[in-house]
């Protein structure tokens, strides 16, 4: 066994320091479900930079030093507060905002949403079935990202107004109609924030041919 190690400890130090990395500098998070389309789509794979928020211990959520603060608009890798499930959403309202929803339209602060260029389109719901939806381009607090309602399901379009605890966060999915986000959930501490996803790193059509999609390799998350 000795001999072992000695003859392969130039591979054990390097996945060891592989291991460092992966849990306290960089992460890459697989998107498994429709909740964030359409920025990003189920069989993207994400990169996260874990240290775009806090510096934590490995393998905990022990936050050693803080680095920046959470900005609207960011989407973030987080731990769900309901079940400890990791989820990936768009981060809305920081601490302080007051969160609103009535029938689509984003409230922040007392500001309406503007919702511009709406498109219809049909979106995939799994096992070969699809609803119609429509996408637009929502501006709100300085920020403008693509999101997307499905007019035909039951959904939860109207919620609030509530305002955000010091110390915590909001988060919504740009698929409204298709998210277990802050309206479920509940709002998501700080130290529950894993760290924000800014590209694609890879991605199939794991709902087709599986083939990839070359076209949002390294593609900027906006």
């Amino acid at each position: 066994m000795k001999s072992w190690f000695k003859d392969n400890r130039s591979f054990i130090l390097f996945m060891c320091c592989f291991g460092v990395f992966r849990l306290a500098v960089a992460d890459w998070n697989p998107i498994p479900s429709g909740s964030m389309r359409p920025t990003l789509l189920e069989g993207d794979v994400v990169l996260v930079n874990r240290l775009a928020y806090d510096v934590k211990l490995p393998l905990t959520d022990v936050v050693v030093a803080p680095l920046a603060e959470p900005q609207r608009g960011d989407v973030v890798t987080f731990i769900s507060p309901k079940d400890g499930v990791r989820m990936i959403k768009r981060l809305v309202a920081v601490p302080g905002d007051v969160v609103e929803m009535r029938d689509e339209v984003l409230y922040l602060n007392g500001v309406a949403s503007k919702y511009l260029v709406p498109v219809a389109v049909t979106e995939p719901l799994g096992g070969g079935l699809t609803t119609p939806a429509i996408q637009a381009r929502e501006r709100v607090a300085g920020h403008e990202r693509s999101v997307q309602v499905l007019p035909e399901l039951n959904a939860l379009r109207s919620f609030g107004p509530v305002q955000v605890p010091q110390g915590q966060y909001f988060f919504l999915g740009d698929n409204r109609d298709n998210s277990a986000d802050s309206r479920f959930i509940g709002m998501v501490p700080r130290y529950l924030l894993i760290g924000r996803a800014h590209r694609v790193l890879v991605s199939a059509n794991i709902l087709g041919n599986w083939l990839p999609r070359w076209n949002r390799t390294l593609e900027v998350i906006e």
